[in-house]
């Protein structure tokens, strides 16, 4: 999953981008102190699959921007750059804890994504709901389903193109599939131009 999808703003139900926080453990306990007294950290204390409990410092790249921007002071043995997005995609739907930043209603807050349900470039088809991460992945989406050939590898969204449900695929879908994301596409520019 990527670090930021565009999810609906609980706010004023305009498209809002969600960033996934990073958490990094904490090594000693002589550190947790700072991590619980820092204005850009939230601490919390994780549990295991084992039932040994962990320390973690989270940050919220998308309140406080840059960690290598934002930190300035931490204790040895960590740097700002370990709360920096990953450069790989990783499967997030273990802790989907975030921040959701609105460019409409100015909502920027913590929030726990409810993925797929706060997607905001979903459509229904057939009691089948089909999803993006957002606009990139979403035109991408269109154009697959729009073409004759399937060939999920000349697209940079390839891996979440080869999961899109047969029932969107079908040439008696596609009429509809494509209309409603041409609606959702043309609505979402619509609404970027006004703000």
């Amino acid at each position: 999953m990527p670090h930021c999808v565009d999810v609906v703003c609980p706010a004023c139900r305009h498209r809002a981008e969600f960033e996934f926080a990073e958490v990094v453990r904490i090594n000693l306990k002589s550190d947790v102190e700072f991590f619980q007294q820092s204005s850009v950290f939230e601490y919390q204390q994780f549990q295991d699959s084992c039932g040994h409990f962990w320390h973690a410092a989270i940050y919220f790249q998308g309140l406080h921007g840059d960690p290598r921007q934002a930190i300035h002071k931490l204790p040895d043995s960590y740097s700002a750059e370990n709360w920096d997005h990953s450069r790989y995609l990783r499967n997030r739907v273990g802790w989907p804890v975030g921040s959701i930043r609105c460019g409409s209603c100015h909502t920027r807050r913590r929030h726990v994504l409810n993925w797929p349900a706060d997607a905001y470039y979903s459509i229904a088809h057939r009691s089948h709901v089909l999803w993006a991460f957002h606009r990139e992945s979403a035109v991408e989406l269109l154009q697959y389903l729009q073409s004759t050939e399937r060939e999920t590898s000349r697209y940079q969204w390839a891996f979440f193109l080869r999961h899109v449900p047969s029932v969107f695929k079908v040439s008696k879908a596609r009429e509809a599939v494509v209309r409603q994301l041409n609606k959702l596409l043309d609505a979402e520019h619509i609404d970027r131009r006004s703000t």
